[in-house]
């Protein structure tokens, strides 16, 4: 026997059983046909009825297209590489190969082809191989629409089984196609639809894919190339299968000389020619991909899942457009901002999120990391959201709004003793104490003071005469900055009574922060973050839920989360932080523009933080290492302060400036408060008339402190043994110069 018998002998049976099938259709099909035009149309209006609502599609979904702000692609998401294209923008050409090679009576017959079908596998017996399809491309169309679309494994099986029943059924589901839409119809949705190998499904796909051209450009040598990959994508690729795929090839080529489709001058010409592959790259895929903002793309997937409740396989295969909040440039900035202090992969992580008060949406997600991927500078956690060190002074804001809200002027003049031993708040069996980073802190300020100075035992006196660390953590809360931490953890430090709580020791998100200080540059109106402002659908249209409403209604805000004149005297305050020389947060002023701000250091540096904002823009940075106890060299003025600059002075350069929102005219001052009472030995100094605000005139804070370049920074002490570290400001060098609170 030769060594050819078996796969002959194959041939010869899969041809016997094909001819059995053919005589199946025939019968079944065709049969119904001879009785009458008004049987015929009965029978076609039957079919039609029973068209899968896939099949009445008339476009196949494409990849879900992920824009930024600007309109900008950031990535795809898809199980199919696949990008639909009307009719008008696929090659004449490309049309014509397909059509020789696999169905070329497709003009002529009505879904069915039986002559053809006997045709082609006469040739391919006699060749011993697939020269010419058997099916008509209707017939393709339904079996590939079909197993495509099967959300099952059996669903799958049962569009591919080989079975005289799914034969039939294909069969008249080819009919109703024929008797719904053109043939230009049918063989675009098929071009759309059929893969092409290398992860390419459609055309447009496959040219961009193998040739770097879109698939209203392709030349003949390149149709018919594709044209021949449908039967056999792996066998003929021309990638990986270089010869084979030059066969392939020339077989469309003779049988589009065989049809007259081109002239002998041209077939010699093309099949001569090596196969020649400009190979482009697969679009990007999922947030690891992002050309932009990978850390931003994960918490936008997570939050069309998890928020929006769409399923994954919609995301994934429903040619959705996701209209997003990114802004490529203030994302770009912050990513140069933060590695202009920290090198990609350093073992401490900076981040800089950046969102836009009064809508919440999210701007900009930076880190020193690259999301997703394998190596020392790769990370899979969204340091951005999740709340990982303390945030260190910047709650202090909390304690001054929830002091302004029960009615004390932000002139609210305390003199407390260094160090400050609560009469409230307790540490363990003894009574919880602090004081302030080196000796030029004043024991008599006003809040405003306190607040540019960051005066550590001004706070927890402050706190004192709160009676209860509720009021700070409910204003926390309604400003936004729980949102991303344990539901109950506002409630267990009421419950706890922490006074720490002012000094910021709890877990932060980044996100969350920067979003709890928006809700003052928006002047009281907390919004919560939002990645997305439209999700459509492949047509379109706004995305609709279960309940018929479009999935993304728009912003979520709270007016007056915070009194609107609690947020605007605290604006002009904060704006101190950056103008002020006792500010800590000066390295972040940028010239001809207000920023409010606050900086932060938790306990033992091992995070430091700046807030800061315009009526704009809210942005947060944040240091640490996220996987080990690592101090942070400087304090919440240095580094932190440093990012925000670089980050926000080239988006604000171009801009003018935007004042903040003048607070209601004050009444006239009320008396000086006593000092908070303390025992004999730490009796504290007779208060001073309340000084004046600092933001409105920063040579009027007294005294004058104490020359840094004359005395060193106090080292940061831990609270347990009795003291908390306030904040310095540094040198955009990120040399601290100076001390403060």
């Amino acid at each position: 026997m030769s060594p050819d018998a078996p796969d002959r002998a194959r041939v010869l049976a899969k041809l016997a059983a094909t001819i059995v099938l053919a005589g199946a259709l025939v019968a079944g099909m065709l049969l119904p046909f001879v009785g009458g035009t008004g049987l015929a149309a009965r029978n076609s209006a039957s079919l039609l009825d029973a068209l899968p609502v896939e099949l009445t599609d008339e476009t196949p979904t494409g990849n879900t297209r992920v824009l930024a702000a600007d309109g900008s692609l950031i990535t795809n998401f898809y199980r199919d590489n696949r990008s639909p294209v009307p009719s008008d923008r696929i090659a004449p050409v490309m049309k014509q190969a397909l059509v020789a090679i696999e169905d070329s009576r497709f003009e002529e017959h009505n879904g069915l082809d039986v002559q053809g079908t006997l045709r082609a596998l006469a040739t391919n017996v006699a060749a011993g191989s697939v020269q010419e399809g058997g099916s008509t491309l209707t017939q393709q169309l339904v079996k590939q629409t079909l197993a495509q679309t099967a959300d099952t494994a059996e669903e799958r099986q049962a569009a591919t089984e080989e079975s005289v029943g799914r034969k039939l059924r294909e069969a008249r589901m080819a009919l109703a196609l024929e008797e719904e839409y053109s043939k230009d119809e049918i063989l675009t949705r098929y071009l759309n639809l059929v893969y092409f190998g290398q992860g390419a499904y459609g055309v447009q796909a496959a040219a961009q894919r193998y040739f770097s051209v879109d698939a209203a450009d392709l030349t003949l040598p390149q149709a018919a190339m594709l044209a021949g990959l449908v039967q056999s994508p792996s066998n003929d690729d021309p990638v990986t299968n270089p010869e084979n795929a030059v066969n392939r090839r020339n077989q469309v080529l003779q049988r589009m000389l065989d049809l007259g489709q081109i002239d002998q001058a041209q077939f010699v010409e093309v099949s001569a020619q090596p196969v020649q592959v400009a190979q482009g790259a697969a679009p990007p895929n999922g947030c690891i991909d992002a050309t932009v903002g990978g850390f931003f793309c994960a918490y936008l997937a997570d939050h069309l899942t998890r928020t929006l409740g769409l399923s994954q396989e919609l995301i994934d295969n429903g040619g959705l457009t996701i209209q997003t909040t990114l802004r490529p440039d203030l994302q770009r900035s912050g990513d140069q901002a933060v590695l202009r202090e920290l090198a990609m992969g350093d073992s401490l992580a900076g981040t800089f999120t950046a969102v836009e008060p009064g809508t919440g949406h999210v701007l900009a997600m930076s880190a020193n990391r690259r999301f997703g991927c394998d190596g020392p500078e790769c990370e899979s956690v969204n340091l951005n959201v999740v709340p990982g060190q303390g945030s260190g002074s910047t709650y202090k804001v909390f304690t001054a709004a929830a002091a302004l809200e029960q009615g004390l002027p932000i002139s609210h003049v305390i003199t407390a003793s260094e160090p400050y031993v609560s009469r409230v708040y307790k540490d363990g069996a003894g009574r919880y104490d602090v004081e302030n980073v080196g000796n030029s802190y004043p024991r008599t300020l006003s809040m405003s003071e306190a607040l540019v100075r960051s005066s550590n035992t001004y706070f927890l006196a402050l706190e004192d005469q709160l009676g209860s660390v509720e009021g700070p953590v409910r204003a926390a809360e309604r400003m936004g900055l729980f949102q991303f931490n344990d539901p109950g953890l506002p409630q267990q430090i009421i419950d706890e009574n922490r006074g720490s709580f002012t000094f910021g020791p709890e877990s932060t998100s980044p996100l969350a922060l920067a979003s709890a200080y928006s809700t003052l540059a928006a002047d009281g109106t907390q919004c919560d973050p939002t990645p997305v402002t439209a999700v459509l659908d492949r047509n379109g249209d706004p995305l609709t839920g279960e309940d018929g409403r479009p999935v993304v209604t728009g912003d979520t805000c709270t007016p007056g989360a915070v009194p609107t004149e609690v947020a605007t005297t605290l604006n002009q305050v904060l704006v101190g932080d950056t103008v002020s020389p006792f500010g800590t947060g000066r390295n972040a002023a940028i010239p001809g523009h207000d920023i409010a701000g606050k900086t932060g250091t938790s306990q033992d540096n091992l995070s430091v933080a700046f807030v800061g904002y315009t009526p704009q823009y809210t942005a947060s940075v944040m240091v640490y290492n996220p996987k080990e106890r690592e101090q942070v060299r400087g304090f919440g003025g240095g580094m932190p302060a440093t990012i925000f600059y670089h980050a926000m002075a080239p988006i604000l350069a171009g801009q003018p400036a935007v004042p903040f929102t003048a607070p209601a005219p004050a009444p006239a001052p009320a008396p000086a408060a006593p000092a908070v009472a303390q025992p004999a030995a730490d009796a504290a100094a007779a208060p001073s008339p309340a000084p004046a605000d600092p933001a409105a005139d920063p040579a009027a804070v007294a005294p004058v402190p104490v020359d840094p370049a004359a005395q060193p920074p106090a080292a940061p002490v831990d609270p347990a043994a009795g003291a908390v570290a306030g904040d310095t400001g540094a040198d955009r060098d990120g040399r601290d110069d100076r001390t403060g609170g």
